[in-house]
């Protein structure tokens, strides 16, 4: 058995006999396939990757090799990938290695290195200011325009203006890239509750204000580097002379205009090594796209192609699922041609672990407390909390987890969202429910007023409320932060029916008990419940089990990983309604499996609050991938509090 990646992290150089030469001693403990990776030193070299095969490794010994053989110089590599993590992570091993001196970038860095370098020369004078974040110029655009400017829609139209940008549209060619022949997802995204010829206006508004303001944002530092070297032979011919091999990382997230830039680096050339699983695109909403993954062979026919299918992250248990997953998606009607590539058939390399388990619970409630029951058995059993994750579709789903395991005492912390009562919206409805509450007299309270209104009362007031800062009856069916405001405004709106729910039993207690009636529900009874939540959650962050979404946990892993929420309209979410939507869910989805090393745990709820109608079904691909008769079973014991195996 091939030794886990991880295992290797000595990663080499203290090898048994340093007499050997270091180029033999670097190609020690790859695998045969990676091996195959890390020789193919020349002309182009598609990688095609699967969930924990050790890419990283294989391209890092690519590089490293090509310098040891004397086929590189480290200073004319350019590694390019999409995160700063990921890039000091590969300077990192390159330099264990002994491969020092190659530049290991994100394009957006890389890109910015050179303009700031080369502007003075093409342009004249000093580069115009970044601009990090374009919420501000947007709400200022929207402003000038009598468009509205609350936060969840400036966010929205800052995405999809970044979004038509990365995939080359312009405010002149972004109306008909939404409306001709109706909307295409994959270059355009059109906000909720506003028109096309809106968007672009918007967005020419905001081109204008950064012009008059001397700022570009990130997207211009590609588009004015491609325009240069485009323009500019002289820089050109400089930058290729600069860098002659390339290796992009994460290649199926290449947006057209990331695509762009690499080929004004390239140029004629085509020393260009890429590493990519087109199973794991899942960004398609910020531009992303795995065509020019797919497309690679036959833009380059020459192409040495290899496939690494070793997993040594995940139990042979944990690779099945997940393969059984992709190997049960059927195209649609509607199914773009080419759009799905044939899944990479992952293998095992670990020993046998435990079987995934799949749970199915009344309500959301008692599937968060179940879940946390579980962490607590697997930390009782010595798994570190900081290997333990819950992953979810909608940040919003992380208040029940947040809450549970709150009041289990374990720790815990969020990734690529904030906590709970900290998130603005939530912030912006505490305050105007204190508010509310405190509005009455308290001398008078009980008496009248909306403060001793019945709890059902209450929890109208509360809605009513919450609808000015975008809660309605429905989840609307889009993408981005209108959908995410929405599932934390909804989570407010469970919280206060569960206090009315245990008002209610307390007052019943003390009626069988003849104890001192609690007396009614009201308002102020959910600011103070809310206030001490908040209070009690706003602790410092500590080390714990990780909360994420399951766009965040990409190039994760943990021990144990649950995977929470698994129905019909969170996975796949309930706007995803093309063909291609719902295999991008699909993927998503097992990404999320191929973060487990040992542990998997599957769950999800048939209503989403206590005592609610059980009107919601296990996802279609919780089907695919549990046994037919097993999961029957799970289904009819509605009551069942453990594990379905």
């Amino acid at each position: 058995m091939i030794t886990p990646d991880a295992a290797a992290l000595a990663l080499f150089p203290a090898a048994e006999d340093p007499e050997r030469p270091l180029a033999e001693r670097i190609l020690d403990g790859l695998d045969p396939e990676q091996r195959q990776a890390a020789t193919a030193l020349r002309g182009p070299v598609c990688i095609l990757a699967g969930a924990g095969t050790g890419k990283t490794r294989a391209i890092t010994h690519r590089i490293a090799y090509g310098i040891a053989t004397g086929v590189y110089t480290p200073q004319k590599v350019l590694a390019l990938t999409f995160t700063t993590r990921a890039a000091n992570e590969m300077r990192h091993r390159l330099r264990v290695l002994g491969a020092e001196g190659v530049q290991a970038r994100t394009f957006h860095s890389a890109a910015l290195r050179q303009l700031q370098y080369f502007w003075p020369q093409a342009v004249g004078g000093t580069v115009p200011e970044l601009v990090e974040h374009k919420a501000r110029l947007v709400a200022q655009a929207a402003g000038s325009m009598r468009l509205s400017n609350d936060r969840a829609s400036i966010r929205d139209l800052a995405g999809a203006i970044e979004k038509a940008k990365v995939s080359m549209l312009t405010p002149e060619t972004y109306v008909d890239a939404v409306t001709g022949g109706g909307k295409d997802s994959s270059v355009a995204q059109l906000p909720a509750g506003h028109d096309p010829r809106t968007v672009a206006r918007l967005w020419q508004t905001y081109e204008d204000l950064k012009t008059d303001l001397d700022l570009i944002d990130f997207e211009d530092v590609l588009l004015l580097m491609v325009g240069i070297l485009e323009e500019d032979q002289r820089i050109a011919a400089t930058v290729r002379e600069q860098y002659r091999h390339f290796v992009v990382d994460e290649y199926q997230d290449v947006s057209p205009l990331q695509q762009r830039l690499l080929d004004a680096w390239l140029g004629p050339r085509d020393d260009l090594c890429v590493v990519g699983d087109a199973s794991q695109t899942i960004y398609s909403f910020t531009g992303a796209t795995s065509r020019h993954l797919l497309e690679f062979p036959r833009r380059f026919p020459s192409a040495t192609v290899v496939k690494l299918v070793r997993d040594y992250r995940s139990t042979p248990q944990i690779v099945n699922t997940a393969n059984r997953l992709l190997a049960a998606r059927r195209p649609g009607a509607d199914s773009t041609p080419g759009s799905w590539a044939t899944p990479l058939e992952l293998v095992g390399q670990r020993a046998p672990g435990p079987v995934p388990s799949w749970n199915e619970y009344d309500d959301d409630q008692l599937e968060a407390q179940a879940t946390t029951v579980r962490i607590q058995d697997l930390l009782d059993d010595g798994v570190p909390a900081s290997q333990i994750a819950v992953l979810f579709r909608t940040n919003g789903q992380a208040q029940a987890y947040e809450t549970a395991l709150a009041d289990a005492g374990i720790g815990f912390r969020l990734r690529g969202t904030e906590q709970f009562f900290r998130r603005p919206e939530i912030r912006q409805a505490l305050l105007q429910i204190r508010s509310a509450a405190h509005a009455v007299d308290p001398d008078t309270e009980g008496d009248h007023g909306i403060s001793s209104a019945p709890a059902h009362d209450v929890g109208q007031t509360v809605r009513d409320m919450l609808s000015s800062l975008g809660w309605s009856a429905t989840a609307p069916r889009v993408t981005g932060a209108v959908r995410e405001t929405w599932e934390s405004l909804a989570a407010l709106v469970d919280m206060t029916d569960r206090m009315a729910t245990a008002h209610r039993e307390a007052v019943r207690a003390a009626v069988d008990a003849g104890t001192e009636d609690p007396g009614p529900f009201t308002l102020r009874h959910v600011a103070k419940e809310l206030t001490r939540r908040s209070v009690q959650q706003d602790a410092p962050a500590v080390e714990g089990v990780t909360l994420a979404s399951l766009h965040s946990a990409k190039g994760l892993e943990w021990d144990a990983v649950f995977l929470v929420g698994l129905t019909e309209g969170l996975v796949p979410i309930a706007f995803a309604e093309t063909s291609d939507e719902v295999d991008e869910e699909r993927r998503l989805l097992y990404v999320g499996i191929t973060r487990a090393r040992e542990h998997l745990m599957l769950s999800w709820s048939l209503s989403r609050t206590p005592g609610g109608r059980a009107n919601r079904s296990a996802s279609r691909f919780v089907q695919d991938i549990v046994p037919q008769r097993s999961l029957t079973q799970g289904s009819t014991k509605r009551r069942a509090r453990g594990p379905h195996r």
